[in-house]
């Protein structure tokens, strides 16, 4: 798994799954409209796009701006003068710690030319227009590096493993009641080491649990 530049082990923050947050800005008639998504990759980045653009069909500028969690990122000055648009945009989900989103930008023109300096402020104040409304929303989540862990046990042992996973720092994510118990559980990555080697104690040696690859995920 790669962590992308602003993506540490720590973790990242992006919008919910299928929120959508607008900031706008007006500037000597001009509109800016700031749109930002969460999206899965370069497939839905290019997508809500593509959607955007559609929805804004008639304004003189559509201005993309996204990142990734890999560490990808691109944007488009989208006919702008070079660097007053697309990159400002990309700065400020930078700056906000976000991956995984995209951000586009409308501009309805509004006859007067802003020059290089005002078109940074302005691309620069409607998106985090919008990333202040995803804040106000509640849309934004923390994106922790996480280990999943399943645990088949007997019966005799659900309790006492279920508290040894509390008290490890992790939780139970789900849980299937057939013969046995099989616990689905998500630990802080690193974290999970101490309820592995707790498990095995607790089972005379047996290897009760078994970890699988780390990913990022809501803890």
């Amino acid at each position: 798994m790669t962590l992308g530049r602003d993506a540490t082990p720590g973790g990242y923050r992006t919008l919910r799954g299928g929120a959508e947050a607008k900031g706008e800005v007006e500037d000597r008639r001009s509109r800016f409209i700031a749109q930002l998504a969460h999206v899965g990759g370069e497939g839905d980045a290019e997508a809500f796009i593509a959607e955007v653009r559609s929805r804004h069909h008639d304004a003189r500028h559509n201005v993309p701006a996204w990142i990734l969690s890999d560490g990808r990122e691109r944007c488009s000055d989208d006919g702008e003068p070079s660097r007053t648009s697309g990159m400002p945009t990309l700065e400020v989900l930078r700056g906000a710690g976000l991956a995984d989103v995209c951000c586009v930008v409308t501009r309805y023109f509004g006859g007067t030319l802003l020059g290089p300096g005002g078109l940074v402020r302005a691309y620069t104040a409607a998106a985090q227009a919008a990333v202040a409304a995803a804040e106000r929303d509640g849309a934004i989540v923390e994106m922790t590096l996480v280990t999943p862990v399943t645990a088949q046990l007997p019966y005799a042992l659900y309790d006492r493993v279920t508290r040894l996973v509390s008290d490890c720092g992790g939780k139970v994510a789900d849980q299937l009641f057939a013969e046995d118990v099989q616990l689905s559980c998500v630990f802080r990555a690193g974290d999970e080491g101490r309820f592995l080697a707790a498990a095995r104690e607790l089972a005379n040696g047996e290897d009760l649990a078994r970890a699988g690859e780390p990913r990022f995920s809501e803890l």
